[in-house]
This record gives C-alpha cells, sequence and structure tokens, in this order.
C-alpha cells in the first residue's frame, strides 16, 4: 500500500483575466450582429495533445452559449503558431508561452497579445507490458532518448513538429540529438497503439492519452494496452507516475503548462472562450481530466492505493 496525493476540488475562483463585456452595437455597414464573447463564430487553433479536454471544455461552452460557435482544429504545436501569426485562429492552447524574440515581433507590428497559464500537465512514458523498463531514473530515460541505453528502445512520438519532441529535446537532452530510432505517427492515440503492439518501443506523450475514460476509480486508471513508466525523482528519491497529485506537487519530473494565447482585445468570442477556462467551470473540467487547473485554489489530501 502506498500513499498517493490527490486533489480536491478548489472552492475559490482567483481574477478573472478577461472581461465579459460585450459590445452590444452591430458593426456599421454590414448590419450583421457583432461578435461577443458569448455569441459569433471563429476557428481556435490547439496542441492535438490537448484534444480529450479541450473537446470537454468546447462541449460545455457551447451548451452555456448556443449562439457562440467555436470550430477547433488539433495541430501541431509549430502549426498553432503558424496559425497565429497569420491570424487565422481568434486563439491558440499550447504547452508553451510565447518567447521573448516572439512578443518583440507581435510588439513591432502592433498586435496585441493576451497569454496565461491554465493547466498544467505532464509528459508520458509508455512501455510494452512485457517491457522490463517500468521503473526508470531520468539518467536512464536520456540515455534512451539519446541512444545510448543498454536494451534498444524504438522510439515513439505524436508528430515531429510536437510540443513533446520540442520538450523532451529542450528540457531532458538539452544539446544532444534524439536517437535516429526516433520517428513520429501522427497522433497521441497512434503511440499507444504502436507501443501496445511493438515490445521494443517506448512512446512519449501527452499524459491525457493515457488514462482510461471508462475508469469509475476517483483517481482514475491508466489504459490496459501499455505500461506507464514510473519516474525517479531526483531530489526524494522516490520512483512516481503521473497522477494529477503527483503532477501538482512537482513530484513527476517531467511536468508542462498548458497556454492560450489570444489576439482579441477582451470584447470577442476568443477572450469569452479563454475567460471560461479560467473560471471555476473551466478549471473543473481540467482537474477531472486529470490536468492540474492551475486558476482556482486548490486543497490536497493523500489517498491509500493497494
Amino acid at each position: 500500500m502506498r500513499l498517493i496525493p490527490y486533489l480536491v476540488s478548489g472552492i475559490a475562483t482567483l481574477g478573472l483575466v478577461l472581461s465579459l463585456t460585450s459590445c452590444g452595437e452591430e458593426n456599421k455597414g454590414n448590419g450583421k450582429k457583432p461578435e461577443t464573447t458569448t455569441s459569433g463564430t471563429i476557428n481556435i487553433s490547439v496542441d492535438e495533445g490537448y484534444k480529450p479536454v479541450i473537446e470537454q471544455q468546447l462541449k460545455v461552452f457551447d451548451s452555456s452559449y448556443p449562439e457562440a460557435h467555436i470550430t477547433p482544429y488539433f495541430k501541431s504545436e509549430k502549426q498553432c503558431f503558424d496559425d497565429l501569426f497569420k491570424d487565422s485562429s481568434g486563439l491558440i492552447l499550447t504547452a508553451r508561452d510565447l518567447t521573448a524574440a516572439e512578443k518583440k515581433v507581435y510588439e513591432k507590428n502592433g498586435v496585441p497579445l493576451r497569454s496565461l497559464a491554465v493547466a498544467m500537465d505532464a509528459i508520458a512514458i509508455v512501455v510494452h507490458p512485457k517491457s522490463v523498463d517500468t521503473f526508470m531514473t531520468l539518467g536512464q530515460l536520456k540515455g534512451i532518448m539519446t541512444g545510448s541505453f543498454t536494451r534498444p528502445y524504438t522510439i515513439v512520438f505524436d508528430n515531429a513538429q510536437s510540443s513533446t519532441v520540442r520538450y523532451i529535446v529542450d528540457s531532458l537532452i538539452p544539446g544532444q540529438q534524439l536517437s535516429s530510432k526516433s520517428y513520429a505517427v501522427k497522433s497521441n492515440q497512434a503511440v499507444i497503439e504502436y507501443v501496445a503492439q511493438n515490445e521494443n518501443a517506448i512512446g512519449i506523450l501527452s499524459v491525457g492519452y493515457v488514462w482510461d475514460e471508462e475508469s469509475t476509480s476517483e483517481l482514475g486508471e491508466f489504459k490496459k494496452g501499455v505500461k506507464v513508466v514510473s519516474l525517479k525523482n531526483d531530489v526524494t528519491g522516490e520512483f512516481y507516475q503521473p497522477y494529477l497529485g503527483n503532477i501538482a506537487l512537482f513530484q513527476y519530473p517531467l511536468t508542462r503548462d498548458l497556454y492560450f494565447i489570444t489576439r482579441d482585445n477582451g470584447y470577442g468570442l476568443s477572450a469569452g472562450f479563454a475567460n471560461f477556462i479560467c473560471s471555476e467551470r473551466g478549471q473543473l473540467i481540467f482537474k477531472k481530466s486529470r490536468l492540474v487547473p492551475l486558476r482556482v485554489q486548490l486543497n490536497i489530501r493523500e489517498v491509500d492505493i493497494k
């Protein structure tokens, strides 16, 4: 039996970031109603790794505001930022904020941007059920990623331009090259399927895809076709899996934040949706999807795992 920290729903929300005030006037010249924070039609671009939770957010938002029509496009991280630059999406949701250099480009062109971290998730490591490497140190994982580990692995990512690849290269093995046995299989779900069928494969993916959606457990359960690797925290010396409480306490070592970035000046539908995911309802959806909400107060308690 072991104790795992678990998040309890928060009660008080922090200040909302964007105004919910409607324009209240019709656009001059075309007679059409203006886009507001709760009505209109927009496209948004979302990192494919967050597809499950953003689909849930949009389902609740759409049912609450029937005059709002948001079409999500789930893409690689690079494609999301390309859409923001081209202004083809009113809002993007990605695993990183704008860099200082990117902010300067927008400022130079007079484009106001708003961004905020709204939730935290993790990078999950999955192996075949028969793998002997279900507990790993970060050193061992780095060895696998660079091709120097004692046992050969085929490394599988979701997309060559994904936030997952960027995270591993920038945060885990900075200055080093990925193993030549690294491949992209187009989606996070495809990573799960490939690893389940190949004994010498290791998958790197967003944690939202490793959860069994049919589980009734309060803590949640991982999908049965693969094994989720426990990683060693070099500070505590203990091994942790990417459970919600372990992510919230930074015990699981591979964590990252989810950001919204929008050009919206605070009166459009992009701002309305950004405001919604920062509200208590939106934050609870993140929690139910096993992401750590960052815009509400949280309590953490321990539960017994047998």
